[in-house]
Formats: structure tokens, C-alpha cells, sequence
């Protein structure tokens, strides 16, 4: 008896170590609840047996723009686990090769294109622009309306800033007749201009930051992956800070020029 029981323990491990492990999605352990440890079947179609398989790990989705918009789910199987689902026998449709240097990278490329026809090596990178032709479009197309907006920005904050001016035709007036000069006035102008355009990029920049982090947790939600889609990086904010400051400036200039040209008396309105 006790040596039944032995043989049907040594056979229990037998089975046990010929189940072999795979990886899933952690978007199909979540959405058909699975874990780690669960026991899967892996068929090719839906009325054939297949192969037992244990999970034993969730791989998390990676951050390329390309894999956003698709919905299927991933499993990842060791290659004698594929060729047998697949039936496919010893052939590939692609394969990935990680090389050392550039230099080892142009010579496998070359070997392998003039190993046999109908073999294609391509470098990843070149790959990966291929398939973000569509990312760079939409990027090109954020630039051009992102310009349009900076324009019509600055149009508008001179427009702001000829109004405030203007309403303070009297003060300015008053401060001539007590003998300011007229560059301490445009000074006081344009210290006063670059001060507000400093403000406004401080809002503008908490503003953009905290839309940055609505837009990432919704639609990292919706497409459950780790992919920023919003990112406010120290080049924008510099850049957005010195623009605001040097339309500002320019602006508050030119409102304060236009003004001081003006004679005192005809600002009073006599």
C-alpha cells in the first residue's frame, strides 16, 4: 500500500511538471478573472482539446501608441508551446535579433537579407517610425494649431493691453505734468506688463498641469494602459513662460509708447 501511494505521488509530480507556465494580459486576467496559479486550456479552435497551461504571470501593457487603439488581448507562450497550438511547424513570420553596436546591427541586416529571398531585416527604429506615421501627423497638427493659438494670443493680450493703458489716461497725464519723464513711464509700463505675463504663465502652467493629470487618469482608465497622453515637461513650461513674458513686455511697450507720445493736456481732453 504504501508503495502505491508513492508511485501515485511521483506520478501527481510528473503531471504537474509537465504543465507548463504562460503569461497573459492583465487586461484578460482582469476581465475573465484569473490569477496566478489558475489553470487554462490553450486551443486553436474552440471545439479541438488542447493543451493544459498554468499562469504564471500578468505582463502589463507597455506605453507604445501604437498598441492604444487595439483591443485584443496578449498571451505569451514559450515557442514549442506556439508550435504546438499553432500546428505551424518550424517557420516564423518574424523574429527580433538584438545585436551590440550599430556596426553588428549593419552586418546582421546584411546577412540576412542576402541569406535567402524572401528574408527582410529591418532595423527596429525604422519600424517604429513606420508605425507612428500617424502619431507624427497628429504631432504636426497639435504644432499648427498650437501656433495659430500663440498668435491669436498675442493679438489679444496687445489688444488687452492698449485698453488698460487707455484707462489711464489721466494718471499718465497727471505724471507728465509733474515732470516724469516719458521713459520712467513707459518703464513703469512695461515692469507692470511683464509682472502680469509672469502671473498668468504661473495659472497658465498649474491650469495645463492639472489638465495633464485629468486627461492621463481618464483615458489611462479607459484604455487601462500606463501611456501618458498629456505631459507638461520643463522645455514647454520654459518656453511658454519666456513667450508670455516677451509678448508682455512687447505689448506693454508698445501701449505705453503710443500713450506717452500723446501730450499731456490732449489726455486730459482740453
Amino acid at each position: 500500500m504504501p508503495q502505491a501511494i508513492l508511485v501515485a505521488l511521483l506520478a501527481g509530480v510528473m503531471q504537474a511538471h509537465d504543465v507548463r507556465t504562460i503569461a497573459i494580459d492583465e487586461r484578460l486576467a482582469a476581465d475573465a478573472g484569473l490569477r496566478i496559479g489558475d489553470r487554462v486550456v490553450l486551443a486553436a479552435t474552440p471545439e479541438s482539446a488542447g493543451d493544459t497551461a498554468v499562469i504564471g504571470a500578468l505582463v502589463r501593457r507597455g506605453t507604445d501608441p501604437a498598441e492604444i487603439a487595439r483591443g485584443e488581448y496578449r498571451v505569451r507562450l514559450h515557442l514549442t508551446q506556439l508550435q504546438s497550438l499553432l500546428g505551424y511547424g518550424d517557420r516564423v513570420d518574424r523574429f527580433a535579433v538584438q545585436t551590440r553596436s550599430p556596426a553588428v546591427t549593419d552586418q546582421a541586416i546584411a546577412r540576412i537579407n542576402d541569406a535567402a529571398f524572401g528574408f527582410r531585416a529591418h532595423r527596429s527604429a525604422d519600424i517604429a517610425v513606420e508605425t507612428s506615421t500617424t502619431f507624427a501627423v497628429v504631432s504636426r497638427f497639435h504644432r499648427a494649431i498650437g501656433v495659430i493659438t500663440v498668435t491669436a494670443s498675442a493679438i489679444f493680450l496687445l489688444c488687452i493691453m492698449l485698453l488698460k493703458v487707455e484707462e489711464r489716461r489721466r494718471d499718465v497725464a497727471a505724471l507728465r505734468l509733474m515732470g516724469i519723464s516719458a521713459r520712467t513711464v513707459v518703464r513703469s509700463v512695461v515692469l507692470e506688463a511683464a509682472a502680469i505675463a509672469v502671473l498668468g504663465s504661473a495659472a497658465g502652467v498649474g491650469v495645463a498641469a492639472l489638465a495633464s493629470v485629468i486627461v492621463n487618469s481618464h483615458y489611462q482608465a479607459v484604455y487601462r494602459t500606463p501611456l501618458r497622453f498629456s505631459i507638461v515637461t520643463p522645455d514647454i513650461v520654459l518656453l511658454a513662460v519666456v513667450l508670455s513674458l516677451a509678448l508682455g513686455i512687447i505689448a506693454g511697450w508698445l501701449a505705453a509708447r503710443r500713450l506717452v507720445a500723446t501730450p499731456p493736456l490732449t489726455l486730459f481732453g482740453r
